[in-house]
């Protein structure tokens, strides 16, 4: 049987991706993040192993033990963690004093890289998580207006080039004007931060870096999402098809109609 490792961080997605595993016929083997991990991934791993935030060399030891050679890393873990609760293992704090550079995505690199080193390959996190992903089209009945799609494609310019600089992948835009952009404070509180600034109807558009490595993130949109736009009169919501997951995507699209939400995944 193929044995895939998991590295869960918070949310739905490690068990979703977990089930998908199992249900191809892998068997599961969960590295879960203490104070992230929803404990609930216990019922749908074949074992589970939990870890703190920092603590590399667990995650190493617990894999080799069960013979994980592949794996995926799925869920968030707050960036604030990094800065306020870790408290790594030896591997762990040799392999920060390393670095020079400490942003989230050239940690998971570099962690990517000691896992490589002990035979183990880190997967694209999409691997078991095909059935989320978004496909292209307009996904709701309301359909954006002229003025809206020009700030899609205003929007979708300025979020490629945040990215790009690894800053954020959501911006907030309207009529034209950028009024709030995504940083490390998450996309939810700059969606409030931009629509109090457009006294509402603005666009949200979400993207991935040209060179996006879908080995550490993936954006990720769901009801949460829609309900927040709903909350501060947003009324475009724009994701990239086909490297974006929609949650619960009946209750998701029924609450942006229900809103007058568009939702548009190009």
């Amino acid at each position: 049987m193929n044995r895939v490792g998991i590295i869960a961080g918070s949310g739905p997605l490690p068990m979703m991706a977990a089930r998908e595993a199992k249900g191809l016929g892998w068997e599961v083997v969960v590295v879960a993040i203490r104070e992230e991990a929803d404990p609930a991934v216990e019922a749908v791993a074949d074992r589970i192993h939990w870890i703190g935030v920092g603590q590399l060399g667990g995650l190493i030891r617990a894999f080799k033990r069960e013979g994980v050679t592949e794996a995926i890393m799925v869920g968030k873990v707050r960036m604030s963690h990094l800065f306020t609760r870790v408290r790594p293992d030896v591997r762990g704090s040799l392999l920060l004093f390393r670095m020079k550079d400490r942003r989230g995505d050239a940690i998971m690199d570099a962690v990517a890289q000691e896992l490589d080193r002990e035979g183990i390959s880190l997967l694209d996190c999409t691997r078991f998580l095909t059935q989320v992903l978004v496909e292209p089209g307009v996904l709701t009945r309301r359909v954006p207006t002229a003025r809206e799609w020009d700030d899609i494609r205003f929007g979708q310019e300025v979020a490629r080039t945040v990215a790009q600089s690894k800053i954020g992948q959501t911006v907030v835009v309207k009529n034209g004007t950028v009024l709030a952009v995504e940083a490390i404070e998450g996309t939810d509180a700059a969606v409030r931060r931009g629509a109090e600034l457009g006294r509402g109807g603005v666009v949200v558009v979400k993207v991935c870096r040209p060179d996006h490595d879908f080995r550490f993130d993936v954006p990720v949109v769901g009801p949460a999402t829609l309900a927040v736009l709903r909350e501060v009169g947003g009324t475009v919501l724009a994701v990239e098809a086909k490297r974006t997951l929609l949650l619960d995507r009946e209750e998701a699209l029924a609450l942006a109609d229900e809103a007058g939400i568009a939702v548009v995944a190009d």
